[in-house]
Order: C-alpha cells, then sequence, then structure tokens
C-alpha cells in the first residue's frame, strides 16, 4: 500500500502555490510578511504569523519534492536537495558544507538530531554579546513546546552498530555519552534521512509548518531566488525574486516583485547576509557577514572484523559531549563526537584514494565506521569564523580560515576518536587526511597523528551547521539584529535563523534555530498586531 503524500493531497484540496520556474510573464505578489527562507526559522515563523491571522507569502529558492519524489537514490537526492548540488564549499575549496536547498530547507535532509543549546552556549551569549533574553530558563518553554509538536524525544531503539561504535567505546573508556533526541514520529528506521524522508516519519517543516502555513491561507513561492531588496536605509519597499528553471539552477529571465508590510529573513548563516550585501543594507559597523561559524568537522575512519553497514538503521543516535567543555567556555576548542551514515557516494568522496585503492575501500564498505568531531568555534578570542563574501556574479562564497587555534582542536579530536574506535574492537583506524595510513594499534595512531600537517586540503574537512554573520546583540556596534531579531537599521526587517548565533551553539542547531524563532516570532506577532 502506497504511503500517503499529505502535501500533494494539501494541494489538491487548493492551497495557493507559485512554481516559478513555469511563470510566462513576471509576476507581483503582496503579503504582510513575506518570509525569506523555508526552513526551520522561516517555517516555524511563517506558521505562527499566519495563525495569528497575517498574509504570509513563504519563498523558497529550491524546488518542492515530496515524500513521492523521495526515491532514496544519493545520484538524484544530492543534486536537487542541497545546495549547489552537495558542492557548497568554503572559499578555497577546502570545507565541503552541507546546506538543504528544497521546500523545508535543511529540515527536510538533515539527520534529525535534534539538542537544546547548551546553557554554556546561553550564558557566554548574554555575558559576551549582549544578548538579552535568551537564557536558559526563558527559552526551556520553547524548547518543551518544539520538542512536544515536533516529535523530538530520545530514539527509543537501540543504536546500529555505527552508533554502537560510539557507545561502546565511550563506556570502556569511561568517557560520558548519550542519546540523541529525534524529531521523528514512526520511523521506519531506513537510515537514508539525508535524501528526504519518503514515509513522512522525519517531523520536517514539509510535513508541518509549512502545511500548516498553507492550510491557514498562507502562500508558497518557490523556485525563486531572493535577489535585492530595495530600501532607503530605513524601511525595506520591496524584494526582487529572480524564477529559476525547473532544476533550480539558471534564471529563466522573470521576475518576481514582493510587496509586503514586513520582511522576514531566515535564509541561512550564508544566504542571509548575502542577500543583505546584494541589497547594499545598512552595516555603519561592518557586522554583517562577519563571524560565521561551521562547527568546523573532521573524520576519523576504522575497520571492524564485524559487519558495521554504516548505511542502514537511524543515521545518529548516539554522542558525546565528553571533550566539549573540558577546558572551559572560552578555553581550548571543545568538541561533540558522532558518527555520519556512510552511503557509498557520500562515502566514496570522504574516505578519498583513487584506482586499486579507493575500490578496496569501497568494498570494505560493510565493515567501515567513522567518527566526527563537531569543533565548538566561536568562543575564544583566536576562533574569529569565517566571512560571507559575494562572487563576481553575486553568488555568496564563505571565506574561513582554519588557523593554530583550531588545528589544535582538529589533532586533539583525532586522538579522541582513534582512542574510542580502538577500545571499541577496530582492527585498523585512519584518520581522514590525505597523508594518513591505517594504523592497526593505538600507540602507532597516535604517533601518527601527531605527526600529521592540518593544511587545507590535506585535512578533509567538511561542515553540515552554518551559523552566525547577522549576529544579535543589543550593541549595533557588535551586531546586526538586537535581541528579539530586529535588524537594528532596517525597520521592518527581522531575521530569524541561525546566522543570528553570535558564536556556534556546540550542538546540532536544528532545535535551537526552532526554539528561538518561534519566541522570536511570538514577540513580532506582539508588534505588528499593536501597530496595526
Amino acid at each position: 500500500m502506497p504511503v500517503p503524500d499529505p502535501f500533494r493531497q494539501g494541494l489538491e484540496r487548493g492551497w495557493i502555490t507559485h512554481d516559478a520556474s513555469r511563470l510566462e510573464h513576471d509576476l507581483f505578489l503582496e503579503a504582510d510578511i513575506a518570509v525569506i527562507g523555508s526552513g526551520a526559522g522561516g517555517a516555524t515563523s511563517a506558521q505562527m504569523l499566519s495563525a495569528a491571522g497575517f498574509k504570509v507569502l513563504l519563498i523558497e529558492e529550491g524546488p518542492l519534492k515530496t515524500s513521492g519524489d523521495f526515491h532514496l537514490l544519493e545520484s538524484e537526492a544530492y543534486a536537487s536537495l542541497y545546495q549547489e548540488g552537495l558542492g557548497r564549499m568554503s572559499k578555497d575549496g577546502a570545507i565541503t558544507i552541507l546546506q538543504g536547498r528544497a521546500v523545508g530547507g535543511t529540515t527536510l535532509v538533515n539527520w534529525t538530531s535534534s539538542f537544546r543549546t547548551p546553557p554554556q552556549t546561553l550564558a557566554h551569549w548574554a555575558s559576551v554579546h549582549g544578548v538579552n533574553g535568551l537564557g536558559e530558563d526563558a527559552l526551556r518553554p520553547w524548547f518543551e513546546r518544539m520538542e512536544q509538536e515536533l516529535g523530538i524525544s530520545p530514539w527509543a531503539l537501540p543504536p546500529n552498530a555505527n552508533n554502537e561504535v560510539l557507545r561502546r567505546g565511550c563506556e570502556q573508556l569511561g568517557y560520558r555519552w548519550g542519546v540523541i533526541p529525534r524529531n521523528v514520529r514512526g520511523c521506519w528506521n531506513l537510515g537514508y534521512c539525508g535524501m528526504g524522508c519518503p514515509v513522512n516519519a522525519k517531523q520536517s517543516m514539509l510535513v508541518t509548518r509549512i502545511p500548516a502555513t498553507l492550510e491557514q491561507g498562507g502562500e508558497l513561492l518557490y523556485l525563486a531566488r531572493a535577489e535585492r531588496f530595495t530600501h532607503n536605509g530605513e524601511r525595506i519597499q520591496s524584494l526582487t525574486c529572480q524564477a529559476l528553471d525547473a532544476q533550480g539552477i539558471h534564471p529563466t529571465g522573470r521576475q518576481v516583485g514582493v510587496r509586503a508590510r514586513h520582511y522576514l529573513l531566515a535564509g541561512g548563516g550564508i544566504n542571509s547576509p548575502a542577500l543583505l550585501l546584494r541589497s547594499a543594507a545598512p552595516d555603519p559597523h561592518g557586522r554583517l557577514g562577519k563571524r560565521t561559524f561551521l562547527h568546523l568537522v573532521n573524520f576519523s575512519a576504522a575497520r571492524f572484523s564485524e559487519r558495521i553497514d554504516p548505511y542502514h538503521g537511524a543515521p545518529q543516535s548516539i554522542y558525546s559531549d565528553h571533550f566539549q567543555w573540558q577546558g572551559g567556555v572560552d578555553g581550548p576548542v571543545g568538541y561533540k563526537l558522532e558518527v555520519p551514515p556512510l552511503h557509498p557516494a557520500l562515502a566514496s568522496t570522504l574516505l578519498g584514494g583513487y584506482g586499486h585503492e579507493s575500490a578496496q575501500r569501497m568494498a570494505e564498505l560493510p565493515h567501515t565506521h567513522v567518527m566526527l568531531a563537531l569543533l565548538r568555534d566561536g568562543f575564544h578570542p583566536e576562533s574569529q569564523g569565517g566571512t560571507v563574501e559575494l562572487r563576481g556574479d553575486g553568488s555568496p562564497v564563505l571565506d574561513y580560515p582554519v588557523t593554530d587555534y583550531l588545528r589544535d582542536g582538529l589533532r586533539r579530536a583525532y586522538r579522541s576518536m582513534a582512542h574510542i574506535q580502538f577500545a571499541a574492537g577496530a582492527t585498523q583506524v585512519t584518520p581522514v587526511h590525505s597523508d594518513a595510513s591505517a594504523a592497526s594499534r593505538l600507540e602507532q595512531a597516535l604517533t601518527m597523528i601527531d605527526k600529521l600537517r592540518l593544511e587545507p586540503f590535506r585535512t578533509r574537512l567538511g561542515s553540515a551547521h552554518v551559523m552566525g554573520g547577522c549576529a544579535l546583540g543589543e550593541d549595533p556596534r557588535q551586531a546586526v539584529c538586537d535581541s528579539l531579531g530586529r535588524h537594528h537599521q532596517l525597520e521592518n526587517l527581522s531575521i530569524h535563523d541561525g546566522s543570528l548565533f553570535p558564536t556556534s551553539i556546540g550542538a546540532n542547531p536544528q532545535l535551537s534555530v526552532y526554539a528561538i524563532s518561534a519566541r522570536l516570532s511570538e514577540a513580532l506577532v506582539s508588534r505588528l498586531a499593536h501597530s496595526a
């Protein structure tokens, strides 16, 4: 029996959507609130605003794909559901950056890990970055609300073999570990979350907030790239969007003009600052696009005698924060340990090698385990993050230098991961690095790690968490927005996404974006109602 597709059913009932790729003429749309970006921040805000009675237009650059389009094929999913066809990289090409780009944003393709913002992070924002009203106590009811509404709870099934390695290794060494909360209901435990959920178990914005917005009379515009705001330095008058072709790559030459009472930007940590840069938005203190953070990620591969099958089962269910806060909040960089799923195309890119070497690694994939470390960047003076810039064609790129401070964290993370993998029973451990080779003993691995040159391209680096670039804070000399997400200079612009974070957060950011956006949206509803 086929799985119902509630989004398609809604379209048949008359939801209002606009496919910009099919436009034969320019289009003009009006709304009370134009929301740019349909991911965690944008869709959460759109739903709350439409529920309050405002006419909402939700704008998305990517395509509309629903459960019937998810065939669990890497060749399809990566090209159609990710920024730059899974090819988004840092300016120097040394860091791969995974971000979703479809209706639902990254919530459509993430691995469902849902953590509350660590209290250490929130306290740091208040004390160092002048953020008001977002402390642990203030956010607790919002975390609880989002967890209830989106089915977020610790994964109840035993971890798959891939995650069990992390649990078992931590147990053997006495390291702290925990079970990851996941935003799923009725999960089939398929293991292909990064390719879109074909059974609508993942409580992404595609199956929760966006349908609710459309059911409440909101409208959706997709395959439309928000190009620039027209403004007078104090207020935005309009937004111009470029219509894209059905693949979401090339402009068709058609434009969509949007006029709204209020504009809400939620394009994420790269695209949100980029739109403001293209628009020459006021930036008197040069803060726009600065302090953009990645949770820089490095990897360690291991071979096991038993089958790991790292492509089956819930992708992430075990984590360790043992090394996250050991040096204090603003000491040497801390890191969170998790595992990624390893499907063949992703594995071949990550593990590298050529010819026979590559073929051998892929043949051993069922026995391969990979661990990753998320470096908590932005808490130390030597960790300033990167800068969002515009290329000649106006597209964004992140210039993210890897400093000695971060390299120290990468080396320590390699060592921690090797300890855990050997403790869990690995027969070989190989740091994912161009100069590394397989080590059959822990001492051999540690000696090799201590000698590795941690330079760009030699060290294979990634990220799936882009944060910052439009930081919040009460001091406009340091921040783009105030603590309520209001742009310091443009009075009818709010920002509700991860670009608001003044640092990285030290945890997968999905739930943080949900909760903070919801809190800011409640305040926005109140302001707009009083100014009507």
